[in-house]
């Protein structure tokens, strides 16, 4: 579950958690409560993790025991994608380790990515883990870096390291890891104060067919 939910002045800062931050059932729930906290109390949004990893993404060991309930998961976990695509409030992932696979969907569906410089891989592993995207996850990423990065992320399961991250677009910033949080923080503050209505509908604007892809049952 989500370890903390803190507030700096008006900005949330979300700690997804101190271990690999799967995507569990109950994780969802405690996140989806969480985000309307944020909604109702805060102007911008930050998720970040502790330690080693920001998320390793999919939970599959619940997956390999609740195979049936396959179609309802990856619903859900698409939800939590679109919600964050379209997040009325600034939205910045404090990216402070590992990110793969939907935990670096997840980064990208925020409005900006700050990564640590030394340490900690970006990656998109599905090509080598035999898992195909959704047509929802791949409008994700195609939506939010530039072309030729995502071929390069989607189908070769590149692991970019901070500086390459950067250079590849796949995120804004890199900072020590003492800096992450810091760094993103900093990104939001002249953000802070802007219309949440204006700010949700112009991303729900922009991102129409991505929601669309990734709200879709089939």
């Amino acid at each position: 579950m989500p370890a903390d939910l803190q507030y700096r002045d008006k900005v949330a800062v979300l700690t997804l958690g101190e271990d690999e931050n799967r995507f569990s059932p109950d994780f969802l729930d405690t996140l989806d409560a969480q985000l309307a906290d944020v909604e109702q109390h805060a102007h911008a949004l930050i998720t970040t993790g502790i330690g080693k990893f920001y998320s390793n993404g999919l939970d599959l060991e619940w997956l390999g025991a609740n195979g049936s309930r396959l179609p309802w998961y990856v619903g859900r976990v698409q939800e939590l994608f679109a919600r964050i695509l379209t997040f009325p409030l600034p939205t910045v992932a404090a990216v402070n380790g590992h990110a793969f696979g939907a935990g670096s969907m997840l980064a990208v569906a925020h409005d900006f990515r700050v990564m640590r410089e030394d340490r900690g891989f970006f990656c998109f592993p599905e090509v080598d883990i035999k898992i195909p995207f959704t047509p929802g996850m791949a409008a994700l990423i195609q939506a939010k870096v530039p072309p030729q990065t995502a071929v390069e992320a989607m189908t070769t399961g590149r692991r970019y390291g901070g500086a390459e991250a950067r250079h590849a677009t796949l995120v804004d910033d890199t900072a020590p890891e003492a800096g992450v949080l810091d760094n993103a923080l900093a990104r939001v503050q002249p953000l802070l104060g802007k219309d949440s209505g204006t700010l949700g509908a112009i991303k729900s604007t922009m991102y129409a067919a991505v929601v669309e892809a990734l709200r879709s049952t089939e």
